[in-house]
């Protein structure tokens, strides 16, 4: 068997996974850019461990199995899923990044209610204000949070959050615009942790951001197309809402003109959110494991679902 991986891997890393293959043939490859042509040895390749350009899918014949590095499947949305289920099964990495993104989360939100976001920049510039800093500060103990999306990375801050004594109002897939729009209007904190799916798409849009307080904070780290970001930068510019935490974004690498580099009260944790020193290590713990099952002809983990959207 032929088994394809696109990975930025250590040495230790890439002897790992030559062990854990045997006998198979395998190649490794680093990171392609969307664009790239495909790679005969992944045209070839009857498995492929990492996120290759969508377009290769539909030109490997010989492809059956493939296993995400992510638990997004954005780039994947617009190629024909009815047609490529038939030979291919896609599997991603549900709940695997839940703690660390949790984490980053309230790790944000602390920082923006505790003004260490500020006192950073305060220590880099040698200033002290002292009581005139401590006057600005929030504490968390009982605020009212929605959490928009409820799988297990949302899950798990609401399990971090019950120490704060929180008032958590929770969306799940049955949410309706009344209900999301009258939470809104009462919420401290708004933490969107929802796929992209064609219902989350610009659910956040310039309309629903007026509805929060100007304390508020959004906080975002599911995916970027859930909300206008130019309505969102001109909310903060304005100081119509307290702040926001933003770990994804539209446009990844974010550009260079982009407002969210220069809006106030803004934390940008560049999509390194679910990051653990350890992350591709335990990546490949879950290959290692749907490996086994696959030869064994068992039921794959994490098979995606593109009638659902994840």
């Amino acid at each position: 068997m032929e088994i394809f991986v696109s990975a930025e891997l250590s040495n230790q890393q890439a002897a790992r996974l030559r062990e854990l293959t045997g006998a198979d043939r395998l190649h490794l490859h680093n990171q392609y850019e969307e664009a790239a042509d495909p790679d005969p040895a992944f045209t070839a390749s009857e498995v492929a461990f990492g996120n290759v350009p969508a377009s290769w899918l539909t030109q490997a014949p010989a492809l059956r199995w493939i296993q995400l590095f992510s638990v997004g499947i954005s780039d994947y949305r617009d190629l024909d899923w009815p047609a490529l289920s038939s030979r291919i099964t896609m599997t991603n990495l549900p709940g695997f990044f839940s703690d660390p993104v949790a984490e980053s989360a309230l790790a944000g939100i602390l920082a923006l209610y505790r003004g260490i976001d500020r006192a950073v920049l305060l220590q880099g510039r040698a200033e002290w204000q002292g009581d005139a800093l401590r006057a600005q500060l929030r504490s968390l103990t009982g605020t009212a949070v929605v959490l928009f999306g409820y799988g297990a990375i949302n899950r798990r801050l609401d399990e971090l959050l019950a120490p704060y004594r929180c008032r958590v109002t929770r969306f799940r897939r049955d949410w309706t615009p009344r209900q999301l729009d009258e939470a809104l209007a009462e919420a401290d904190i708004v933490v969107g942790m929802a796929p992209e799916t064609d219902a989350t798409i610009g659910v956040f849009d310039e309309a629903r951001l007026a509805l929060l307080q100007k304390h508020a904070l959004f906080v975002n780290f599911g995916r970027g197309s859930v909300v206008d970001e130019n309505a969102l930068a001109a909310a903060l510019n304005r100081r119509d809402i307290g702040g926001a935490v933003i770990d994804v974004t539209q446009q990844e690498p974010l550009p260079r003109g982009h407002p969210f580099w220069t809006t106030p009260s803004t934390i940008l944790t560049q999509h390194s959110g679910g990051g653990t020193i350890d992350e591709y290590d335990r990546i490949i713990d879950v290959f290692a494991d749907n490996l086994t099952r696959y030869r064994d002809g068992t039921l794959l983990l994490g098979v995606v679902d593109f009638e659902r959207g994840y």
